[in-house]
């Protein structure tokens, strides 16, 4: 083998596994754009004391009574448990995913396969949760609701505060 064959094998391995990146990582970013706020807290078992601590802390802000307070924490569980045995599922998904963008043929129709399953099993997930939030919401009274919303309307625009300033002296938003 010579040289320039030897080096167009090397740039042809680089090229081959930059790409196997980038597909592993477009795969992964399409998933996570997909995914709202509860469906990542349904996929990361390991958010549960942030997620306790945020419902606790919402339902401070709404003066929940003790007996709202079990209610929607006995909701919450059981969207919890029932959501445990997809996070297994998930990380089976994601090793498939992994070796069918690292073998030597890449198998589009199988990758495709494969985005579909990951894509029902998001939105099973995703399903689950909202079914939580609503029968969660529907312990609250409406004014509980209305002072929820605005709560959070006023954390938003801080946020989308805090993000432009941050991009602005990252000098990203220029």
């Amino acid at each position: 083998m010579t040289i320039s064959n030897t080096s167009n094998l090397i740039r042809t391995g680089k090229t081959l596994a930059v790409a196997a990146a980038l597909a592993l990582s477009s795969l992964g970013a399409m998933n996570a754009q997909a995914m709202g706020p509860m469906d990542r807290m349904a996929r990361h078992g390991g958010d549960e004391m942030m997620m306790a601590g945020r419902i606790e802390h919402m339902l401070d802000m709404v003066d929940a009574s003790d007996a709202q307070r079990a209610q929607i924490k006995q909701i919450m569980g059981a969207a919890k448990q029932d959501l445990k045995a997809q996070r297994g599922d998930g990380r089976g998904l994601h090793e498939q995913a992994m070796a069918l963008l690292t073998a030597p043929n890449i198998d589009a129709a199988a990758v495709e396969s494969l985005r579909v399953q990951i894509s029902a099993q998001r939105e099973t997930a995703s399903k689950r949760m909202s079914q939580a939030m609503v029968d969660a919401a529907r312990v609250l009274t409406p004014e509980q609701r209305a002072k929820m919303a605005e709560r959070m309307k006023k954390m938003q625009a801080r946020m989308s505060e805090h993000r432009a300033e941050h991009q602005h002296k990252s000098g990203k938003g220029q």
